[in-house]
């Protein structure tokens, strides 16, 4: 059986095209939930809009789908609360600023 952490693995592989910082660390992943081969994926993106959402949900949905054991993957974009910077990792907000 697939595991959050195994899930939250492979969304470090996701980027936003725009920003070379993954989706993990930028912040867009409010919640992960995982039964049996089903994993519900509760995101945002950097703004309303974005040129790059579709893109990006697609990207997620095809990794996480990927994973050994997951039969589906839902991935539920969510705009409450909004993402501000302020939800960049610290790790990742080390890297753009130096």
């Amino acid at each position: 059986m697939v595991t959050k952490e195994e899930v939250i693995e492979v969304l470090k592989t996701c980027y936003d095209p725009e920003i070379p910082i993954n989706i993990i660390d930028l912040g867009l992943v409010y919640g992960i939930e995982v039964k049996e081969d089903r994993v519900h994926i509760k995101m945002t993106l950097t703004m309303p809009g974005c040129p790059m959402g579709e893109l990006i949900t697609e990207n997620v949905k095809r990794k996480v789908e990927a994973i050994g054991g997951v039969k589906e993957a839902k991935i539920e974009l969510v705009w409450d609360p909004p993402w501000t910077p302020d939800r960049i990792s610290e790790e990742a907000m080390k890297r753009i600023t130096e």
